[in-house]
């Protein structure tokens, strides 16, 4: 028998109230349930915020890795044309030269002599 006379059969049973959760569950956020509760709810703007911006800065990473690779494809053609270029200078150069242009002539047999007179100035 308890204190207050009362016997064991007649105590009310008072159901149990639900926990209050202090904090949020690994299974509230796989469930979704999570967007449901009120601090979250009043949160949304700034959270959709900070997605917008994460978006944005993953965009902005690969458009810069993009340019990037560009540059550098580029730079690698100037360096060859470059390099085209110093090599077709060099060819130039060898090739009008006097003594070979003499050579050039008389294998193409153009009939063409050197001339032996120097030029002379006209006042």
């Amino acid at each position: 028998m308890s204190v207050s006379g009362e016997t064991e059969e007649f105590v009310d049973i008072q159901p149990e109230k639900p926990r209050e959760k202090k904090g949020y569950r690994f299974k509230d956020f796989l469930s979704g349930r999570i967007l449901t509760h009120e601090n979250v709810s009043s949160q949304l703007p700034y959270i959709l915020f900070l997605v917008l911006l994460a978006v944005i800065y993953i965009g902005n990473s690969y458009r810069n890795n993009q340019l990037l690779r560009n540059e550098q494809k580029i730079k690698n053609e100037v360096k060859n044309l470059r390099a085209e270029s110093i090599t077709t200078a060099a060819k130039y150069m060898s090739v009008s030269r006097q003594s070979e242009v003499v050579k050039l002539v008389e294998i193409k047999g153009l009939g063409l002599e050197e001339s032996t007179i120097p030029p002379k100035k006209i006042d």
